[in-house]
C-alpha cells in the first residue's frame, strides 16, 4: 500500500554538491600544504607517502563534489605532487608508468569519495522520506 507524504519545497532531501572550481581550489591548496609540510618535516622524502596523504585528502574533499570534478581534481593534485614532491623539485617531468599510476590513484580516490558521499546522501534522503 502506498502512503503519500507531502515534500516541503524548502528542504532538499539531498544536499547540492559544491561548485567544481571550489573543489579544485581546495584540493590544490591542501595538496600543496601537505607536500610543503612533508618536505619541511621529512626533507625530500618518499613521494609515495605524499601520494597516500594526498589521495586520502582528495577522497575527503571530493565528498562534497560532483563526479565530473574528479578528473580535474586528480590532475591538479598530480601537478602539485609532480612539481613539488618528486625530484627534481620545481620541474615538471613525465615518466609514463609511474605518473599514470599516480594519476589513476588520485582519480580513484576522487571518484570513490564522491560516489560514497552521494550514496550516503541518497540513503539518508530515502530514510527521511520513507515511513
Amino acid at each position: 500500500m502506498l502512503e503519500w507524504k507531502q515534500i516541503r519545497s524548502g528542504i532538499r532531501p539531498v544536499p547540492a554538491p559544491a561548485a567544481t572550481s571550489r573543489i579544485w581550489a581546495v584540493a590544490a591548496l591542501i595538496a600543496f600544504a601537505l607536500v610543503a609540510v612533508s618536505n619541511f618535516l621529512d626533507g625530500q622524502g618518499d613521494p609515495t607517502l605524499d601520494l597516500v596523504a594526498i589521495s586520502v585528502t582528495v577522497a575527503v574533499v571530493s565528498t562534497g563534489a560532483r563526479l565530473t570534478a574528479a578528473p580535474g581534481t586528480a590532475l591538479l593534485c598530480w601537478l602539485v605532487l609532480n612539481v613539488f614532491a618528486t625530484a627534481p623539485i620545481g620541474a615538471l617531468t613525465w615518466e609514463a608508468p609511474y605518473d599514470l599510476g599516480r594519476i589513476v590513484c588520485l582519480l580513484a580516490a576522487a571518484g570513490t569519495g564522491t560516489v560514497l558521499a552521494r550514496l550516503a546522501h541518497a540513503r539518508s534522503a530515502y530514510h527521511r522520506l520513507a515511513p
